[in-house]
């Protein structure tokens, strides 16, 4: 017997999105985005984002951090050549400056 999502999808074609939602005991806005998802994409599975994942880890950003509190009047280029030697981490001042902004330092 099968028991992926095509199969439990076949049995519930002739329900009303409301039936399912009472059958399954879901909201029937998320049975019918479900339903709208897998007959756009064929699947429910969660797509990958678009766009570049961020080149600063938590790790990266802890370091920074870190470091901006030892020594705060460092320039943002210094601090990104300390954080290439110590983390490894290839970035920009531009990044720096980035990263400091977010965390809520300014200036």
């Amino acid at each position: 017997m099968q028991t992926d999502s095509t199969d439990i999808c076949e049995r519930l074609c002739n329900k009303s999105i409301r039936e399912i939602s009472l059958l399954l005991n879901i909201l029937r806005l998320t049975v019918s985005g479900s339903i709208t998802k897998w007959k756009q994409l064929g699947t429910t599975a969660t797509q990958p984002r678009s766009g570049r994942s961020q080149k600063m880890t938590e790790r990266g950003q802890h370091m920074l951090k870190r470091t901006l509190h030892i020594s705060h009047q460092l320039s943002a280029e210094s601090l990104a050549k300390d954080l290439q030697t110590s983390c490894g981490l290839q970035i920009s001042t531009t990044t720096v400056h980035r990263e400091f902004h977010g965390m809520g330092f300014h200036g």
